[in-house]
């Protein structure tokens, strides 16, 4: 006979624990958001200062990626079976050290080691965050619970907003320049591990009601989902290197494309095997009495449940899908701008990141907005808004003129790149965590999270796929990039109209939803025909002019 034990109710503390509980793991993720996009501004200053190849500067930003992406489902797990503190320090601890390591390096080959011991610790502390965030405040507590998913969804696209600033600003004036940039990292990690240790409380292993007492880790499918992801990122991240002819046109590539492709069939072949075993007397009957070790050994609870992808009428796995067209969205735009700003207008550091200000101020108000409506308003309309209003960042700059001043399409496509994905993070993130049982939290948390990771690869590797592809077929390779640059934003609306007509599916269609539906469409079919237009011409007006400094901004 089956047990379900209620779930563990949290316990009582007071206000100003939950509001330091909150305000640790937001820290987390301003800390391992901030991480992926910091170093990215400072590539230049790295490279002169150690002598590093391109080549090799691209994985300074991959590494870190690369490792956080690929164990967070992983870490998720260990953090829902042996305790989600514990795993949140460790993690921390990891993140602190290689983070302060990385500003004592010398060589571009160190450098991009610790960066993908960096990831790891992201990878054990994300996941971990989110669990904690969900059993602290459960849905009873109401307001709290929305007021604490849309903090800690803020360190996000924050953190990415503030490393690229202070990244920036340190980089440029900081007598340690790029080195600076890993130090204030390292602090906050710290004052994250502190916090964490003396507010959190020490939790017990987070168990399914449907697996009492059941702490087995499905080691297969462990490996074979890091495996998978390793390799499919890595490929990602060799398509997304510098130049018209890149790796991605050589056949170990495409192997290595194919087998992650069959490691991940392979892995999601497994977790359906050892859910239907799961399902069976047999398989209750050794989940139930644990002293059966030999079948034990052979029959453990599956790493991911699919089922968690149809939970709320498969709501959650449309958000997961949302989640990565978004983020490709959002970082085609974010990597591009930077390039735009410093390599083609040539701007400074710290003039690049005066322009992306506005994102910062954004993202307070847009997650504001979230904690006070998200109990009102259907979860559908918050993500709509959010992903339409995200496209209109690359679309500005689809048809920017260099010409033209700062405020007619750098400042109202800095305001609008960041509401997608504030809103997806909170509203999202909310809906998954609602629709998952309580010791499903952080393994949710982390597929959520490594959808974003897998989206943000994507989206910068097809750009400059199609980036490299445009200058190279029009002739002007390193001499004026402008219709390259049109054309992979382009693509990044293309990517978030896309993720607008997916959300379509999660309910009926309605007056309201039938409108947006149309806008959405409109937007993926323009943004798929410009890409198309774009790579069979050169600039549209001709060798465009340099904006002039009375048209710059302040």
């Amino acid at each position: 006979m089956d047990i379900h034990p209620s779930p563990p109710s949290p316990p009582r503390r007071s206000n100003w624990r939950g509001v330091a509980i909150a305000a640790t793991c937001t820290a987390a993720m301003l800390v391992n958001s901030s991480n992926n996009t910091s170093v990215a501004i400072a590539l230049p200053t790295i490279g002169a200062d150690l002598h590093a190849r391109a080549a090799a500067l691209q994985w300074l930003v991959s590494a870190y990626s690369l490792s956080s992406g690929c164990l967070l489902l992983f870490c998720g797990h260990l953090a829902d079976v042996h305790g989600r503190k514990r795993v949140f320090v460790i993690g921390s601890i990891i993140l602190f050290a290689f983070t302060l390591a990385c500003g004592f390096v010398h060589d571009e080959v160190t450098l991009a080691v610790l960066r993908g011991f960096q990831g790891v610790g992201g990878a054990a502390t994300i996941p971990a965050a989110l669990g904690i965030l969900a059993h602290e405040f459960p849905p009873s507590s109401g307001r709290a619970r929305a007021a604490a998913f849309a903090s800690f969804s803020a360190g996000g696209p924050i953190g990415a907003a503030l490393g690229m600033i202070l990244g920036g600003l340190l980089t440029q004036l900081s007598k340690y320049t790029w080195r600076a940039q890993f130090y204030l990292s390292a602090g906050i990690a710290f004052a994250t591990l502190v916090l964490g240790i003396f507010a959190m409380e020490a939790s017990p292993p987070q168990v399914l009601p449907a697996r009492p007492r059941d702490t087995r880790t499905d080691w297969p499918g462990a490996i074979l989902s890091a495996a998978g992801l390793i390799l499919l990122v890595f490929v990602l991240g060799q398509g997304a290197g510098p130049g018209p002819h890149h790796h991605w046109y050589g056949p170990h590539i495409i192997s290595i494309l194919l087998l992650s492709i069959l490691l991940l069939a392979l892995f999601a072949t497994w977790e359906g095997i050892l859910t239907r075993i799961g399902n069976t007397q047999f398989g209750r009957a050794i989940r139930d009495n644990c002293y059966m070790k030999s079948a034990a050994n052979y029959t453990p609870p599956p790493l991911l449940p699919p089922s968690i992808f149809t939970r709320a009428g498969g709501r959650v796995g449309v958000v997961y899908g949302i989640a990565l067209l978004q983020f490709a969205a959002f970082m085609i735009w974010a990597f591009w701008v930077q390039l735009y700003y410093q390599v083609y207008i040539g701007y400074s550091p710290v003039r690049t990141v005066v322009r992306l200000t506005p994102m910062f101020v954004t993202g307070i108000i847009c997650n504001v907005v979230v904690a006070l409506i998200v109990r009102r308003v259907p979860t559908q309309l918050i993500l709509a808004s959010g992903t339409l209003t995200t496209s209109i960042a690359p679309l500005l700059f689809a048809l920017i003129r260099p010409s033209a001043p700062y405020w007619a399409f750098g400042f109202p496509a800095a305001v609008c790149s960041v509401v997608g994905v504030d809103f997806l993070f909170a509203a999202g993130m909310l809906l998954v965590s609602d629709a998952v049982d309580p010791g499903e939290q952080s393994v949710a948390g982390g597929v959520f999270q490594t959808m974003t990771q897998l989206g943000t690869s994507f989206g910068v590797t097809a750009s400059t796929i199609l980036f490299n592809h445009i200058q190279g077929r029009a002739g002007f390779f390193q001499k004026d990039a402008l219709a390259s640059y049109q054309a992979v934003m382009w693509m990044g609306a293309g990517f978030g109209g896309l993720g607008s007509c997916l959300l379509f599916s999660m309910s009926s269609f309605g007056p309201s939803s039938s409108l947006l539906l149309i806008t959405a469409t409109l937007i993926a079919i323009v943004a798929l025909r410009g890409v198309g237009t774009i790579g069979k011409q050169g600039p549209r007006d001709g060798a465009p002019e340099k904006p002039a400094d009375t048209n710059a901004a302040p």
